[in-house]
């Protein structure tokens, strides 16, 4: 699909390229053509009149300064040759020869071939016939023939430039469709299999349920209940994941709040977890750090990350928390010992559904979307999150805000 997309963008382009070139070529051409055919035009007349006002014909030096080979031809009313004048060695029979292709032509200006040269004739009508006026434009027409050479060697060698960069452009250019497409088919297939397991357990216990050979149903409803509340967990996720999508458009309600003060309090309700975990707890929080954006998707920015610190902080493990400011951010970092995340995983840390202990989804109740909506909210607030992670040692998420005034 997206090779047809690559062939079908390379070809309107430089469809598009060739027309255009090839119209604007056309036109200096054009320009270029009846200039020069004006100008032969007018040394016709020129030489024609000069010949009306002398009966005679003129000596050959009258002419020298034209640099071209002319001819005089004088015929009756019915094209009969009755005398000729020549500028340049020739004999009868050309003149005859130049006499009918003029009469072939069949106007009374036009160019024809003649001895492997190209000539331009002019004709009047006299009382008793006519003179016709001709001159060798051999120069001028090979000018015009090397113009159009030159135009076609120009186009095919810029026709050959534009494909190489149109090329490149149109493999960039749909980079980021051909990304998103993945994105999306790898979004459906880990969706379908999250919720494939908790639809097996419904089913599961249903069937057991109607059985009816069992007395006692509050544990099967109950194994009923806990699936359909994670499967509400994840739906709400989703839906709240599209819903920044598009949050562009959409007024988030932001005002100032005390930062300092919303991440003491989600420490306090994490102190319990900890101490269960017999996680030791450093936490560094610089007071009245004000932030303004939207407090309660802040505060689940820090839920995310101080929740995750406490499932993957392994016993008598350490969780180091942070809140700084700098002359133009606010900091805030959650560090957890523990196994870590390899440098492979670190890329996709952010993607939806990814997990870098896939064996612990259904242990700790992780769908692998928390970060993804972390780092959608930092986004739309104009912050930053990122993580560094040493296996077997320390983990970092690290989120950047600015600091408006």
């Amino acid at each position: 699909m997206f090779k047809r997309l690559r062939n079908q963008l390379l070809v309107t382009n430089l469809g598009i390229i060739t027309l255009l070139m090839v119209s604007a070529f056309s036109f200096v051409y054009f320009v270029t053509s009846s200039n020069i055919k004006e100008e032969i035009k007018m040394d016709l007349y020129r030489i024609s009149d000069f010949r009306k006002n002398e009966p005679q014909l003129p000596p050959k030096e009258e002419f020298a300064k034209e640099r071209m080979p002319l001819m005089f031809i004088e015929t009756d009313a019915d094209y009969n040759l009755l005398a000729w004048q020549s500028f340049f060695i020739t004999d009868e029979t050309l003149i005859t020869e130049a006499l009918q292709k003029i009469i072939s032509v069949g106007t009374t200006y036009g160019q024809y071939r003649l001895d492997d040269g190209d000539w331009a004739y002019l004709i009047q009508k006299l009382p008793t016939g006519y003179r016709i006026t001709s001159i060798d434009v051999t120069l001028q027409q090979s000018v015009l023939n090397r113009l159009i050479i030159t135009f076609a060697i120009v186009t095919f060698v810029m026709l050959l430039i534009i494909l190489v960069i149109s090329w490149f452009l149109t493999e960039r250019s749909i980079k980021p469709v051909k990304e998103a497409f993945e994105k999306q088919k790898q979004f459906i297939s880990d969706a379908s299999h999250e919720l494939k397991t908790p639809l097996a357990v419904i089913r599961t216990n249903v069937d057991v349920l109607l059985d009816g050979s069992l007395t006692d149903d509050k544990k099967w409803l109950s194994y009923i209940k806990e699936e359909v509340e994670r499967m509400g967990r994840l739906t709400n996720d989703l839906l709240y994941l599209t819903q920044m999508d598009g949050a562009e458009d959409l007024q988030m309600m932001k005002s100032t709040f005390n930062l300092s003060e919303r991440l003491e309090h989600l420490l306090l309700g994490l102190e319990v977890m900890a101490f269960e975990k017999k996680i030791s707890l450093d936490a560094q929080i610089e007071p009245a750090l004000n932030c303004f954006g939207n407090p309660e998707q802040l505060s689940q920015v820090g839920m995310i990350l101080l929740d995750n610190a406490i499932k993957y902080t392994p016993e008598n493990g350490h969780i180091k928390v942070s809140l700084i400011k700098t002359p133009h951010h606010l900091l805030f970092s959650v560090s957890n010992s523990g196994a870590g995340i390899t440098s492979e995983d670190l890329p996709f840390i952010f993607d939806r559904f990814f997990r870098a202990d896939r064996s612990r989804t259904r242990e700790n109740g992780s769908y692998g979307l928390g970060l993804a909506i972390a780092h959608a909210i930092v986004s739309h607030h104009g912050g930053k999150i990122t993580c560094e992670s040493t296996p077997g040692e320390w983990t970092t998420f690290t989120v950047k805000l600015k600091i408006t005034t």
